[in-house]
């Protein structure tokens, strides 16, 4: 399986992809917009996105890029995030005064930060792209926050491990495929729905009320603004579910309520992963 990603080998959404499907070629993309792009011009069978992370919150535009296009989501995993400093070999954590990262990662690593007064960080494109670019420029001086993977991959020291503030840092990441090779797990019990609703009074709670009606427990709603309609917007909602069937009954009952209902996904919805510290 060809998997399509944002990022540079090595990234957490590598490993996430690799999580889900261990024997797969991973395609990095520039953008987020590339990834899709090339989902659904078939030049790969699915692609890897983050969609939450437990500190930092939704990735937004994976929303919108979800509801533009014509795929589902039929898998998801968490993944937990442990942030490395890594350097070129024979640097040490005395020499760094730059530090390179995305700045989600940065701002996860405040205090390991705050606590190193003499490294400045910079905001970067990539987690793994930093450490990329500190091994092209074979500067020790230069460091990167990433993952263990992106060490090993680039041939860099990890000079201090789990950095991260919070060691409660996990992200969500969906295995997107197009609809029409969608394939749903048949002990599927969570769906993600995008839907808008008419600009009139109640109408919102009148559309929850309908997946309250059927004892769906509500996880996420997400809500985004309408490109080009100020002030309208589209909600998104992730619910559990006791059946498969109950979805399709999910998405019959908002209609009436509302000016667009689109399925992005059934699935089975993950655990944490264990892990040992």
């Amino acid at each position: 399986m060809r998997i399509a990603i944002q990022g540079e080998p090595g990234s957490f959404s590598h490993e996430a992809a690799l999580n889900l499907a261990s024997d797969a070629v991973i395609v990095p993309c520039a953008l987020s917009a590339d990834v899709f792009k090339e989902l659904v011009e078939e030049s790969v069978d699915a692609a890897v996105i983050p969609i939450e992370n437990s500190l930092a919150g939704s990735v937004l535009e994976h929303f919108d890029l979800l509801l533009q296009h014509d795929v589902k989501v039929v898998r998801e995993s968490l993944l937990r995030i442990r942030h490395n400093l890594i350097a070129i070999s024979g640097a040490a954590i005395g020499d760094i005064d730059r530090v390179f990262s995305h700045p989600v990662a940065l701002a996860q690593c405040r205090r390991f930060l705050a606590e190193h007064p003499k490294m400045e960080s910079y905001a970067f494109y990539d987690t793994a792209g930093s450490v990329k670019q500190l091994v092209e420029l074979r500067d020790k001086h230069a460091g990167a926050i990433a993952s263990e993977a992106a060490a090993h991959y680039y041939g860099a020291e990890i000079l201090r491990a789990n950095i991260e503030d919070n060691p409660e840092n996990y992200t969500r990441f969906f295995l997107v495929r197009r609809t029409p090779d969608a394939v749903y797990d048949t002990d599927a019990n969570k769906i993600s729905i995008a839907f808008s609703v008419e600009n009139r009074p109640g109408s919102l709670v009148a559309a929850l009320n309908e997946l309250s009606a059927m004892r769906t427990n509500l996880t996420k709603i997400e809500s985004r603004p309408v490109h080009g309609k100020p002030w309208e917007y589209v909600f998104y909602v992730d619910c559990q579910l006791h059946s498969i069937d109950e979805g399709a009954r999910a998405i019959q009952a908002l209609q009436p309520h509302c000016a667009m209902v689109k399925e992005l996904g059934i699935y089975r919805e993950a655990t944490k992963p264990v892990t040992i510290d």
